[in-house]
């Protein structure tokens, strides 16, 4: 990996992260990092008025975007940024998303797959149980990588947080997605975020280890992402080194190029 770079960056508007915009390129900017991307919670124009409490809401959008903009103009001298989205994999709204990247030029999306079909009354995929629900995961990420549209997917074994053992069926769902991230040339997430978890309950949840080990054979990109949710994330040195020797260690690729939408 020649560039230091996260394209996966949250803001207080998920309800869910601490700091300013700011406050997390500036801290960007301490670590070393070359270039960043704010990726935060997608808003979706739900249905019946439905209002999450993950995510910004569809009318905080365009100043979540400007934001970004201004200060990747503010600091364009000490560093690259980025505008994303951190979105799922929900097809029906995805008109209304392509739209939404056309209107505020947003540079590129990562699929942090959360729920499944639709926010309202879905299980959290974190929180999966049954084999039936990781096929519907597994289906999911399928479809989402064919879509083309999304530069990497985000913790991609983040059923493994909910799900007690990696058993044949995640073995199964491991390998298909894998394999489709290697057949469309897209690279899966590391998530550093999820890495601390594991290390602090003492027990895997994601990465889980024996997702990697089989991409190990598959050898597919990776990225990895620091997921921040407060500023000091960028400031983990330690973690981010140990994430890297990780992946070098099973002959994983980490790339420093990921894919960004062209705007006319």
């Amino acid at each position: 990996m020649k560039m230091k770079y996260n394209y996966h960056t949250h803001t207080e508007r998920c309800f869910h992260a601490i700091g300013t915009d700011e406050e997390f390129v500036l801290a960007a900017i301490d670590a070393g990092f070359d270039e960043i991307g704010f990726a935060d919670h997608s808003p979706w124009n739900f249905e019946n008025g439905f209002v999450s409490r993950m995510r910004m809401h569809e009318s905080e959008l365009k100043g979540y975007c400007d934001s970004v903009k201004e200060l990747r103009e503010k600091y364009r001298d000490k560093i690259s940024i980025k505008l994303g989205l951190e979105c799922e994999y929900f097809p029906k709204y995805l008109p209304w998303l392509r739209e939404k990247i056309k209107e505020h030029q947003i540079d590129y999306l990562i699929c942090g797959h959360h729920f499944s079909t639709d926010e309202p009354g879905s299980e959290y995929n974190g929180n999966l149980s049954s084999k039936n629900e990781l096929e519907i995961y597994k289906n999911d990420i399928l479809q989402a990588l064919d879509e083309g549209i999304f530069s990497y997917i985000a913790h991609p074994d983040i059923f493994m947080r909910g799900y007690s053992v990696f058993d044949e069926k995640c073995e199964k769902i491991s390998r298909a997605i894998i394999k489709k991230a290697i057949e469309t040339d897209t690279p899966l997430e590391y998530n550093l975020l999820g890495l601390k978890h594991g290390i602090n309950d003492r027990k895997p949840g994601y990465p889980h280890p024996e997702f990697w080990k089989i991409a190990a054979e598959y050898k597919p990109k990776t990225v990895i992402g620091v997921d921040a949710h407060v500023p000091e994330a960028y400031g983990e040195i330690e973690l981010y080194a140990k994430a890297k020797l990780f992946l070098e260690g099973l002959g994983l690729e980490v790339t420093d190029k990921i894919r960004f939408f062209e705007h006319k």
